[in-house]
Parts: structure tokens; C-alpha cells; sequence
């Protein structure tokens, strides 16, 4: 990137926010230079000079202290134009800079959010309005009309303007709240499946390494008195195990939420998908179960991901996408197991918490090497294809 452009990107956030005060600087040049030029001349202003210099710029200042002053400032600046109008009329009727700054102040009162503010600032401008045009003699009452139409139609667009950047920040505020809340949710689930993932893993690897504590005790009750070596390092492989066990089952502990109890039951595996498929029928959700290829033994861990995942996608056919039927596919081949879980319902496969079931499960296949694909098909319904490795 050029110079030139790391410039533009530096200035460009200054010139939106003070883009408006450069103008009140501009004006205030413009304003000093009219009283100069058109000092004396007919309709124009009438002096004396060292009162109507200051007094172009003075008006002026208050609109640089709108922002902490919403309703102070413009005020302040009309105020200031009608306390001008008793000694210089004509300062204040030849000049375009007070006009136009007159109408600024209008439109700023009509954008205040407070609407009692925005009247009281519409009656100060109309009442301004009165008192310069009945200082000025040159001024006729359907200037005055013209006057107090002009400044209200501004003082209405302002109003407008004001109740549509509302709107549009009040928008951009409910955009950002509700993607911390579904940031948040997601997280949520993450750590919910997670901590899920480790209380199965610890059903699971915790039975095996239960096992293999008991096995070695076994043995180490059938060694001879002479092998003393063999009875060190099968005593050695029985502590490790039970300390191993111990400290799963305080890792799981610090996990499980105080209001669930350990897990006791066997976990369920792909081999009763059956069961899900009946369960789901009962709910009255018609679903066919299809299995393709030959069953071959899972690991643990990958057995119960893939009946956790048909599990969630028959329960969003049923609780979330209102399906009127389903179809279960499981494929064994090329040491891998593919699983496929379709419905005809509104294409809504989020699952629980707003999609978050679907993010959980994610995670949970990620673990194990797996892959995920879920979006609506074409001719209407959701699918749910995942590919989990059997080694």
C-alpha cells in the first residue's frame, strides 16, 4: 500500500467524526470576511467593525460543544444571533454563515432524543426568528412567514434524521447482543460436549483400565514365591493402574455439573441403533434403518460418537425440523464408518440451543478423526452425513 494511501485510512475516521466542525471553522472564515466586505453597503451591516468581527465568530463557537451539549450548544448559538440582531441587524440578515448556522441549529434540535428537548429547541428557534425579523426593518411579514416555515420544515428533518439513526444504532445494538449471546452459547456448547466427551471416555477407558487392575492383581496372586521380579513389575502395573483410575475419576469430578450423578449404565453403541430407530417410530416418526456393508468391531469411543450422532439427528428430525419421515444409513468400508441421517421436515438441523446440538456434535467427531457434512438438500429436508475412521 502506498503512502498516500496509509494517509487516507489514518484521516478518513477524523474527517467523518469532525467533518461538521470543519465546516463551523469555515464559516467562521466566511462569516469574519462578509462583515469585512459588505461593511457600510446598502441592507448590509452597519458596524461598528470591532463589534461584528467577534461577533461572526462567537456565534459560532457553542456548535463545537454540541456533542457534550446536545441541547446547550445550538441553543446557546440562536441566543447569541438574537442578541446580535439588537445592535447590528443587518450583520445578522446579510450574513448567509448566520443563516445557515440558524438552520443547523434547528435541524440539531429537531434530532435530540429526549422530544421535550426537541419542541423547547423548536419554540427558541421560532422565537429567534421573531426577534430578528422585528429588529431588522428591512423585513417584511411574509419574510417572516417564509422565516418560521423554513426553520420548522428543518427543525422536521432533523426529527426525522434523529428517530432513524436511533433506530439504526438501536439495530446494530441487538445485531451485537445477540452475536455475544450466540458466541457465548456456542462456547457453551463446546464445553458441554467436551466435558461429555471426557465423563464417556472415562466410562469407557475407565472400565478397561479396571480390567487390566484386576487382571494384574489376579496374576500377581498366582506368582511363585521365587519370582519376585515378575510379582515387582506386575505390582508396579497394579498401582499405576489404580492411581491412573483415581485421578480419571478427579478429572471427570471437577467436569460433571453438581447435579449429575456418575454414569453406571453400560454405554450404548451402534449396534443398538435399532433401538433408536424404534424409539424415534414410537414418536411417530416413520424411519427406515439401512446397513450397508459388513459390521466390524468399533472402538469404543467410536462406537458410541456414531450412536451418539444418529441419536442427534433423528431427535432434530423430530423435535426441530417437524419431518414427516427419516432415513438412517450406516456403510462399512475401507476401514471407515459412514453415517447418514436424512428427513423430508422444514430443513432446520440446528438441534438443540439454536444449532448448538450440531456444534457439539462437530466437536465430538473432530475428536476422533471424523468428519462432518450438514445443510438442507435441494428438493427440501436436512442431511446429516458423518465419516468416523474404525482404527
Amino acid at each position: 500500500m502506498s503512502l498516500g494511501g496509509q494517509r487516507m485510512r489514518t484521516l478518513w475516521p477524523l474527517v467523518q467524526r469532525y467533518w461538521f466542525d470543519l465546516l463551523i471553522v469555515l464559516g467562521a472564515c466566511l462569516s469574519i470576511a462578509i462583515a469585512v466586505v459588505d461593511q457600510g453597503k446598502e441592507n448590509g451591516p452597519e458596524g461598528p467593525l470591532w463589534f461584528d468581527l467577534p461577533a461572526s465568530v462567537v456565534f459560532l463557537v457553542p456548535l463545537l460543544a454540541r456533542r457534550r451539549y446536545p441541547f446547550g450548544g445550538p441553543a446557546v448559538c440562536v441566543v447569541l444571533l438574537a442578541a446580535t440582531s439588537f445592535i447590528d441587524p443587518g450583520l445578522t440578515s446579510d450574513d448567509v454563515v448566520m443563516f445557515l448556522t440558524a438552520l443547523a441549529s434547528a435541524v440539531l434540535f429537531g434530532m435530540l432524543k429526549e422530544r421535550a428537548q426537541a419542541v423547547a429547541g423548536l419554540a427558541i428557534v421560532l422565537g429567534v426568528v421573531v426577534i430578528v425579523q422585528h429588529n431588522d426593518p428591512t423585513q417584511s411579514w411574509e419574510d417572516s412567514i417564509w422565516s418560521l416555515v423554513t426553520f420548522s420544515v428543518a427543525w422536521a428533518v432533523g426529527f426525522g434524521l434523529g428517530h432513524k439513526f436511533r433506530e439504526t444504532d438501536e439495530a446494530r445494538e441487538r445485531a451485537e447482543r445477540a452475536e455475544q449471546a450466540r458466541e457465548e452459547e456456542a462456547r457453551a456448547a463446546v464445553a458441554e460436549e467436551r466435558a461429555r466427551i471426557a465423563r464417556e471416555l472415562h466410562d469407557i477407558v475407565g472400565h478397561s483400565v479396571s480390567v487390566m487392575t484386576v487382571q494384574a492383581a489376579g496374576v500377581r496372586s498366582l506368582l511363585r514365591p521365587d519370582q519376585e521380579r515378575a510379582r515387582e513389575a506386575v505390582a508396579v502395573v497394579e498401582q499405576t493402574g489404580r492411581e491412573a483410575l483415581a485421578e480419571m475419576r478427579r478429572l471427570v469430578g471437577v467436569l460433571r455439573r453438581p447435579e449429575e450423578s456418575p454414569a453406571l449404565a453400560p454405554q450404548p453403541s451402534l449396534e443398538h441403533v435399532d433401538r433408536l430407530v424404534s424409539q424415534a417410530r414410537d414418536a411417530g416418526l416413520p424411519v427406515r434403518l439401512r446397513v450397508e456393508g459388513d459390521p466390524v468391531s468399533l472402538p469404543a469411543g467410536v462406537d458410541l460418537t456414531a450412536y451418539r450422532f444418529v441419536q442427534e439427528g433423528l431427535t432434530n428430525a423430530i423435535k426441530h425440523a417437524r419431518a414427516q419421515r427419516a432415513e438412517v444409513l450406516v456403510v462399512y468400508r475401507d476401514g471407515r464408518v459412514e453415517l447418514t441421517v436424512t428427513d423430508d421436515g422444514s430443513g432446520e438441523g440446528g438441534g438443540d440451543s439454536g444449532g448448538h446440538g450440531l456444534v457439539g456434535m462437530r466437536e465430538r467427531i473432530t475428536v476422533y478423526g471424523g468428519e462432518l457434512d450438514a445443510g438442507p438438500l435441494p428438493a427440501g429436508g436436512y442431511r446429516l452425513h458423518a465419516t468416523l475412521p474404525v482404527g
